[in-house]
Formats: structure tokens, sequence, C-alpha cells
């Protein structure tokens, strides 16, 4: 899908994600355009498909329940993290470092 030049990558925003006109129609929230990489544009349209909405709502629920799953995650690892600190296994320590590494850092 061809941008304007409105929302052309390089114009003052981040490349690969721009924020269109305020929209005038009255539906709520900001409007964005984001590139995706080609098999992850497949796997929302099939998941599209599968619950019969647009992309673009796809790409919305995708996203929130992304979020979601992530809070969740840190909320989990919060709970164990303080369940362990009465422990003092130096091993669940490490265990536990490294999980807080993973989580917050990706790797």
């Amino acid at each position: 899908m061809p941008q304007s030049q409105a929302n052309a990558p390089g114009r003052g925003r981040k490349a690969g994600l721009s924020k269109s006109k305020p929209n005038l129609r009255g539906k709520p929230g900001p409007r964005y355009t984001v590139a995706l990489p080609s098999t992850v544009a497949s796997q929302v349209e099939r998941y599209a498909e599968t619950v019969e909405a647009s992309m673009s709502k796809a790409i919305a629920a995708l996203v929130r329940l992304g979020l979601e799953s992530q809070a969740n995650r840190k909320r989990e690892f919060f709970k164990r993290l303080k369940e362990n600190l009465a422990k003092d296994d130096p091993k669940e320590q490490d265990r536990m470092v490294d999980e807080f590494r993973t989580l917050i850092l990706g790797r």
C-alpha cells in the first residue's frame, strides 16, 4: 500500500511509523501507518480472516493482546520474585536474574 507524501517516513517521525491527520469523523483514537514484514502481514491477514475482522482491527487486537500478555508476564515474574526473596538460594537468585533480563530486555 503506497504512502502519501504527508505520511512518508522521514518527515519528522520515526521511519516506519507515522501518525495520520486528525480524524474528523469522530472515531476514537489516533491512526498510524505501520510497516510490517511480509511474513507478519500474512499471519495478521490469516488472523483477520479467522476472526472475521478488518486488518486494522486485527492489528489493534493483536497489539492489545501482546501488551496484556507482557503485563501479565511482568506481574507473574514479580509475584514469584517476591516469594523467592525470602529464600537464600544463590542458584534460584541467578535464575531469577536471568529471567528478569529476558523479560525486560527481550534476550
